[in-house]
């Protein structure tokens, strides 16, 4: 349900602002939805763990407080990401 740490740092890199960046919120968005879109794969066949459940709505709720967050900051980064990721929003 994790993504692996190669597919993490290809995330990284897609996402990155500079060389160094591995914390902006554009990289931590896509990390998030990665992991998102992994663990939605599993509650498709697991529809009973509420467990992984409630671990996918924090993820979720996390990335749209990161997405709040752009928004205040620099609105044209925001949409870019969102462009970028296929955020429905």
């Amino acid at each position: 349900m994790s993504i692996s740490a190669e597919r993490k740092t290809e995330v990284i890199q897609g996402n990155r602002n500079t060389d160094n960046d591995t914390g902006s919120p554009e990289v931590q968005i896509a990390i998030l939805t990665e992991r998102i879109l992994n663990l939605s794969k599993h509650m498709e066949t697991n529809k009973k763990d509420f467990s992984s459940r409630r671990g996918l709505l924090a993820m979720v709720a996390n990335r749209r407080k990161l997405l709040d967050y752009l928004i205040k900051v620099d609105r044209s980064r925001y949409q870019a990401i969102i462009a970028k990721l296929g955020i429905r929003k």
